[in-house]
């Protein structure tokens, strides 16, 4: 049975701002979109960076994301195609597939590979870094993994929304959870021609990505493909599609309002902070 909530609320967020990626190599040599760390956005807190990789050619891929460290954020990975091996020098592995997410505390420090699993064929699917705050930067790593059978899924009048982290307005919640920055993470999919209404906390920052389709946001502001909508300020969202079905995220996070220092793969408070990270990771405090 598909329904449609009833979302209530006082202050409808509107598209503040539109952001367009950058293209980037990373790791061994992966070819992406930058959207969220890069010169137009380098952050929205408590988001850090949101890289997207698209590609049906190996060579833009097969390299992967050899051996490499991390300290004092999370590492968000969510597949929409594909398969991407992940292991650490903690001794954990696991595997990421198509409809799966891997929520990983990079805490105090870990050193992690991240390799694709494939020869040919489409791999595409996110990367987004959510900031820790000060009091847990040093956390011990941890997991939250979940194949797409484990996704929370809901369906709505000409809706599908698979929740990974977070509460609809109708009361689906997804697997992970991080009560620290509270995220809300959606992939939704809807019907051409169609409405979407979903409550927001209002302390939250949130952004939308549009996958493929086409978005029309608070009755003006409009998204096409590859393109972030940052929202203002408000307790709900409302947008609707043209003549073309979409699919897009929706993201929010409670904001940190703490300094934010980057070293590479290191993101902690001051510049000392990186230092100390760059000197443990060489004396092998990492894991």
């Amino acid at each position: 049975m598909s329904v449609t909530p009833a979302v209530s609320g006082k202050r409808p967020r509107s598209l503040e701002r539109v952001v367009e990626g950058i293209a980037e190599t990373d790791g061994a040599g992966v070819q992406l979109k930058r959207i969220i760390g890069q010169p137009a956005l380098d952050s929205l807190d408590p988001f850090l960076l949101l890289d997207n990789f698209r590609s049906d050619c190996a060579d833009d891929y097969i390299a992967g994301f050899p051996a490499h460290p991390h300290r004092g954020f999370e590492t968000v990975t969510y597949l929409l195609a594909g398969r991407m091996r992940h292991t650490d020098n903690a001794g954990h592995e696991g595997m990421i597939e198509a409809g799966g997410v891997q929520w990983m505390t990079a805490g105090r420090g870990i050193v992690h590979s991240e390799m694709p699993q494939q020869e040919n064929g489409l791999l595409e699917g996110f990367q987004l870094w959510v900031n820790l705050p000060a009091s847990h930067k040093m956390d011990a790593p941890s997991y939250q993994e979940f194949s797409r059978d484990r996704i929370a899924t809901e369906n709505r009048e000409n809706t599908l929304i698979k929740v990974i982290a977070g509460e609809t307005a109708l009361g689906t919640k997804g697997p992970v959870n991080q009560p620290l920055t509270e995220p809300l993470c959606l992939d939704v999919s809807l019907q051409a021609e169609s409405k979407f209404a979903e409550r927001l906390p209002p302390s939250h920052n949130a952004f939308l990505y549009v996958i493929h389709g086409k978005l029309e946001v608070g009755g003006g502001g409009k998204l096409a493909r590859d393109q972030l909508g940052i929202l203002s300020a408000g307790d709900r969202l409302e947008l609707t599609t043209g003549a073309q079905d979409a699919r897009f995220l929706l993201v929010a996070g409670k904001p940190l309002k703490e300094p934010i220092a980057r070293g590479g793969p290191f993101v902690m408070n001051t510049k000392e902070e990186i230092q100390k990270a760059f000197a443990d990771y060489k004396a092998g405090h990492f894991g």
